[in-house]
C-alpha cells in the first residue's frame, strides 16, 4: 500500500517518497544540516590545529630569552625601559644615535650592542650636546672614513713619510696623529688620554690612529662608521723613527706625559702648534687627560667654547662617542647589573682605592668615614643596633643596591655586615656586592682590563657616587662617563664628612703648566 499525503491540516510536514531512490523529503531536508555541522566542526578543528601550530612555530622560532625568564624586580625594571625605548623610539634597533639627531650608518647593531642599548642603564643626563659638536663630529665621520686606513689618502700620504719629502705633503688632503699606548699605563689613563688626542685631532683636522693592541680590540667598538681608528700593522712604526731629529718635515713625535721635560710641554704654546700646521704625521704618546691644556691655545678657545657651552662635559660627551664596551664586556657589565643592581631604587657607587695596610684602626677609620659620609647626605642609612627585627611601624620599603669597588675584599665584607646585621631606621633595604676577583685569577691576560672597564662602567651608571680618593683615573672615568659630581672624603682624621666635587670633569687632571709667553 501507497502511502500518500498526510493531511496538511493537522500541522505536520508532508513527506512524500521517492520511488525510484528510497529517499523521501525527510531525508534531503535531514542531510544538508547533517553536513553543515560536520563542516563546521572540521573547520573549528582546522582552526585549533593552526592555532596549536603557530603558536608553537613562534616559540621554536623565538625561544624565550633569559631576560624573559626572570621574574624578578630586576626584569620587570629593564622590561620597563625597553617598553619605554620601544613606545618613544620605535624600538631599540631605530632608536635615535645619542650624538645626533639620527642613527648613524654603517654600523651593525649585532656587532655592538652596548652602542644602542647604553642608555637604558644610565638616568637620563640633563646634560645635552650643542648643535656645533655634533655638525662636527658628523664631519670628522666623514673625514675619517674619506682618510682613514688604507684609502687612496692615507696611502699617498704613508708614501709622503716614507720618502721623507714634505714638499707636497697638502696633496692628499689628510693628516693624522698618531696615538701610543703609554708604557705601564693603568686602563683610566689610556681612555683619558686617547679622548684628548681625539679632541686634538677634531681641532687641527686631523684622523685620529690607534696604535694597534690586542687589549683596545678586545674592549671597545670602533667609533667610527665605515672605517677603522686602528693604525694599520704595516705602519713604519719604530724607535729609530720616533727617535729621529724632526727636522724631517714629514713628521713630529711628542711625549706627553707626566713626566715630561719642559721642551715637550711647549706643545701646548701657540708657537709650535703653528709649526705642527703643516706637518702630516704627528706621533703623540700620552698618559693623562691633557684637554684642560689645550683651553690654553688661542687658536683653539673660540672652538672650544663653540664646541662645548659647558666646560665639564669635554670628556662625558667625547668618552660615550669613543667607548663602547665590545659585546664580550657588555656582556659583563649587563649580567651583573641585572643580577645585583637594577632591582633597586637607588645605586650608589663607592670606590675604595687604597688597599688594606692591615692596621686596624686605618682601616675602620675609613670604613667610619664612607658611611658617616653616606649618612651625612642621606645618601645611606643609619641603623638602628639595639633592635634586631625592623619596626612594623615603618612603611619606608625603598631599596639600596651599594657597588663597591676596591681591591681589597676587607672594606666591602664590612659594610655589607653593617647592613646585614642590622636593620635600618628608614626600613630602607640595602644590598652591598662586589664582584668577584676569583674568576678573574689564572685566565687569559685580557681578562684584567674587561674586569677593569666592567666596574669603571658599573660605577659610571650609579644615581651617586662616592669616592676615598680623588687621585684615581678610574674614578675620573667612571664620573666622566656618567655625568656624576662624585662625593669625596675629605680624608682628615677629625671631619669624618666628605665634600662635593666641583665639576664631573676628571678634575684631578689640572693644565699643565707649560711657560708659554702671554
Amino acid at each position: 500500500m501507497k502511502r500518500g499525503k498526510k493531511n496538511s491540516d493537522a500541522g505536520d510536514p508532508v513527506i512524500n517518497s521517492d520511488p525510484r531512490t528510497g529517499s523521501s523529503e525527510l531525508d534531503s531536508w535531514m542531510k544538508p544540516s547533517l553536513s553543515s555541522m560536520k563542516s563546521m566542526g572540521l573547520l573549528l578543528a582546522v582552526l585549533m590545529v593552526a592555532s596549536v601550530m603557530f603558536s608553537l612555530s613562534v616559540v621554536l622560532r623565538d625561544p624565550p630569552s633569559d631576560d624573559v625568564v626572570e621574574t624578578d624586580a630586576a626584569s620587570r625594571v629593564l622590561q620597563l625601559r625597553f617598553h619605554q625605548a620601544m613606545e618613544s623610539g620605535g624600538g631599540l634597533s631605530e632608536k635615535k644615535d645619542r650624538f645626533g639627531d639620527n642613527l648613524v650608518l654603517g654600523f651593525d647593531k649585532e656587532s655592538c650592542l652596548s652602542r644602542y642599548e647604553a642608555s637604558l642603564y644610565r638616568k637620563e643626563s640633563p646634560f645635552k650636546q650643542s648643535s656645533y659638536l655634533d655638525s662636527r663630529l658628523k664631519s670628522y665621520q666623514d673625514l675619517h672614513r674619506r682618510c682613514g686606513p688604507f684609502t687612496g689618502s692615507y696611502n699617498s700620504t704613508l708614501d709622503i713619510l716614507k720618502s721623507g719629502d714634505g714638499s707636497d705633503g697638502g696633496t692628499s688632503g689628510c693628516s693624522y696623529v698618531i696615538w701610543l699606548n703609554s708604557d705601564g699605563g693603568e686602563l683610566g689613563n689610556r681612555m683619558l688620554s686617547l679622548a684628548s688626542a681625539f679632541l686634538y685631532a677634531l681641532l687641527t683636522n686631523r684622523v685620529l690612529l690607534v696604535e694597534p693592541a690586542a687589549e683596545m680590540a678586545d674592549l671597545f667598538c670602533e667609533p667610527f662608521p665605515n672605517t677603522s681608528w686602528f693604525l694599520p700593522s704595516e705602519f713604519p712604526l719604530h724607535e729609530q723613527t720616533l727617535l729621529r731629529d724632526s727636522g724631517n718635515a714629514t713628521f713630529a713625535y711628542r711625549h706627553l706625559v707626566r713626566e715630561s721635560h719642559e721642551q715637550q710641554k711647549l706643545f701646548f704654546c701657540e708657537e709650535s702648534q703653528v709649526l705642527l700646521n703643516e706637518t702630516p704625521w704627528l706621533i703623540m704618546k700620552a698618559d693623562s687627560f691633557f684637554a684642560p691644556s689645550l683651553f690654553s691655545i688661542s687658536s683653539f678657545e673660540k672652538e672650544l667654547e663653540k664646541l662645548f657651552p659647558e666646560r665639564e662635559t669635554v670628556f662625558y660627551f667625547l668618552g660615550q662617542h669613543l667607548f663602547h664596551p665590545t659585546n664580550v664586556v657588555w656582556g659583563l657589565i649587563t649580567r651583573y647589573y641585572r643580577a645585583y643592581l637594577a632591582r633597586a631604587d637607588q645605586r650608589i657607587g663607592i670606590h675604595i682605592g687604597v688597599t688594606d695596610t692591615g692596621n686596624d684602626h686605618q682601616f675602620q677609620q675609613l670604613v667610619e668615614q664612607i658611611l658617616a659620609c653616606g649618612i651625612r647626605h642621606e645618601l645611606l642609612p643609619e641603623v638602628e643596633k639595639q633592635r634586631h627585627l625592623p619596626s612594623s611601624q615603618v612603611l619606608n620599603r625603598k631599596s639600596k643596591a651599594v657597588f663597591i669597588s676596591s681591591s681589597s675584599p676587607g672594606y666591602f665584607e664590612s659594610i655589607r655586615d653593617v647592613y646585614w646585621e642590622n636593620p635600618t631606621v628608614t626600613g630602607e633595604i640595602i644590598s652591598v656586592h662586589k664582584p668577584s676577583h676569583k674568576e678573574y685569577q689564572k685566565t687569559q691576560r685580557n681578562m684584567e682590563g674587561r674586569r677593569a672597564w666592567t666596574e669603571i662602567y658599573l660605577l659610571s651608571c650609579s644615581d651617586v657616587l662616592v669616592v676615598t680618593t680623588p687621585w684615581s683615573s678610574l674614578v675620573d672615568v667612571a664620573h666622566g662617563l656618567g655625568g656624576l659630581k662624585p662625593w669625596v672624603l675629605n680624608g682628615s682624621d677629625h671631619d669624618p664628612y666628605c665634600m662635593r666635587a666641583r665639576s664631573m670633569e676628571p678634575c684631578a687632571q689640572t693644565p699643565w703648566s707649560h711657560g708659554c709667553k702671554d
